[in-house]
């Protein structure tokens, strides 16, 4: 892969990974804008890129919430931190819906990516999302079961190329009725074992190919992929600071009408292609 397209699909999956606006979605399109892809064709994931990326977009959210998790650490040591134990409980509650549905469904959710005009029809989807909690609003309520387990199906939904994980997450917050600023910084702590678990499972596969983790390894460490990464990191970091600030303005819906309009323009284009 030439270097100046890892950085553009780093770039595109920083700022998607983050923003309300579906990263595997934009990085499927921009695959097949770059000819990574090939419409209507087999394609064979680099699996080896996809696991440096993930690794860049990890680094954003550390860096960013180094705080939050530091105290989330501290409290396995001190039972005095009830409200921080409890985090860790409603976050591991969160995750088990996207690991069943990724258990139960991975078939239809891998053949997904293989299908540009359906992928962009789902940033559409993403789109009504983003409105749904100016439509529906939850009475206040701390974050506990019930929001972890609505914020989960969220994140198990946007599995699919086009939902966007972070705004599916965060307006199922807002509908549950928790404050904008908690449910933001929930769904990007939420996004860590995501994204530890896809990078997991691509390693799993990888090695599958190579028979050894060596070689696995090595394959993502090459200029470009790492090139890619790095632009990940940094973009998802001020993609991160974009997302807070607009979620605790209530501007969420903002972005919906971006995706109303990347939906509409790739289903127009990938029909005629």
């Amino acid at each position: 892969m030439e270097i100046w397209k890892a950085v553009i699909v780093g770039i595109v999956q920083g700022l998607a990974e983050f923003l309300p606006v579906s990263s595997s979605g934009h990085i499927v399109l921009t695959q097949y804008l770059l000819g990574i892809r090939e419409v209507g064709g087999e394609h064979q994931p680099d699996l080896s890129f996809e696991i440096i990326l993930h690794l860049g977009t990890l680094v954003s959210v550390l860096i960013f919430f180094k705080k939050a998790l530091w105290r989330l650490v501290l409290s396995l040591f001190n039972n005095e931190m009830k409200e921080e134990r409890m985090m860790i409980v409603w976050l591991g509650v969160a995750t088990v819906p996207a690991v069943v549905a990724a258990l139960l469904f991975k078939d239809f959710f891998a053949a997904a990516p293989g299908k540009p005009v359906f992928v962009s029809g789902l940033l559409i989807v993403t789109g009504f999302i983003l409105f749904v909690p100016r439509i529906l609003k939850g009475k206040a309520a701390k974050l506990g079961l019930k929001s972890s387990v609505i914020m989960g199906i969220g994140q198990a939904f946007a599995i699919l190329p086009g939902i966007s994980r972070s705004g599916s997450t965060i307006a199922a917050g807002l509908v549950s009725g928790v404050k904008a600023g908690k449910a933001a910084e929930f769904s990007f702590l939420m996004s860590i074992p995501a994204i530890i678990g896809g990078f997991v499972l691509t390693l799993k596969e990888q090695m599958e190919q190579t028979e050894s983790l060596t070689r696995a390894l090595n394959s993502c460490f090459n200029g470009p992929y790492v090139a890619g990464a790095i632009a990940a990191a940094f973009v998802g970091l001020f993609a991160i600071y974009v997302v807070m600030g607009a979620v605790k303005r209530g501007k969420l819906e903002y972005f919906a009408y971006y995706c109303f309009t990347a939906g509409i323009a790739g289903m127009i284009f990938f029909s005629q292609s």
